[in-house]
């Protein structure tokens, strides 16, 4: 086990968009970061871009679909560093662009909710436990707006357009777990927040995308780096509150 007082970060979805860019800032800050990836040669190949840079990071094999995966690398987390005190849960999916609510079938749903909601529940009760050996953690969910009651019903939403009812759902849940975390864990200096990156040019937001995954990543690095009297259970973009 490696002794040292440094931060350790963990980053799923880190070999590509938003995750990797989180992944190079958080490591620019100074904290070791380990990058989660279900592909190894992704992985192995997004370590290699920030270890070039003379950054701290690590490649761990994540599949956030997979409950013995999470446990197992938690577990490597907890042998080779110690501790955890930074989780910010990316990897997500979106399969049903062109699906409605009354189409919707059962299995886009679960594929859905497993990638961008019970992994991260799952993923935060294993690493809350490391966070609260040394009383301090902070938890980033990247969520959307897509997600948010408020957005969901306004007709004059500028995604009022957009259909996808399992993305929707699951990042509405994602909010969901984000403010019963929060609750949970605030008096161990555990701060749980959800952030909407906007939209952004990756492969889920594709090329017309106003947002680049620099300008996205900010507002998860300001909540993974929060001092201890920051803001916990809530819903932010580019650094503002939002309804959930």
């Amino acid at each position: 086990m490696e002794s040292s007082e440094k931060r350790v970060a963990l980053v799923t979805g880190a070999n590509r968009g938003i995750g990797l860019e989180i992944a190079r800032q958080l490591a620019e800050k100074g904290l070791t970061v380990i990058m989660g990836s279900r592909d190894r040669q992704k992985g192995l190949a997004a370590q290699k871009l920030l270890v070039d840079r003379g950054l701290d990071a690590h490649f761990s094999r994540l599949d956030v679909t997979n409950a013995t995966s999470i446990t197992a690398a938690v577990g490597r987390i907890a042998d080779t560093f110690g501790r955890l005190d930074v989780l910010v849960n990316n990897a997500g999916i979106m399969i049903d662009t062109e699906t409605n609510i009354l189409e919707l079938s059962l299995g886009i749903l679960h594929n859905t909710l497993q990638t961008n909601a019970f992994g991260p529940l799952l993923l935060s009760q294993s690493c809350a436990q490391l966070m609260s050996r040394h009383r301090y953690g902070r938890i980033v969910n990247i969520s959307s707006t897509l997600g948010a009651l408020t957005d969901i019903v306004n007709p004059e939403s500028v995604f009022a357009g957009m259909q996808t009812p399992a993305y929707r759902l699951s990042k509405t849940l994602l909010n969901g777990i984000t403010a019963l975390f929060a609750r949970e864990l605030h008096n161990q200096n555990i701060l749980v927040n959800a952030a909407c990156p906007g939209w952004v040019r990756t492969d889920l937001g594709g090329p017309r995308a106003p947002i680049s995954p620099e300008q996205a990543a900010e507002t998860p690095v300001w909540l993974a780096t929060l001092p201890d009297n920051g803001p916990t259970g809530g819903f932010f973009r580019e650094h503002q509150p939002l309804t959930w």
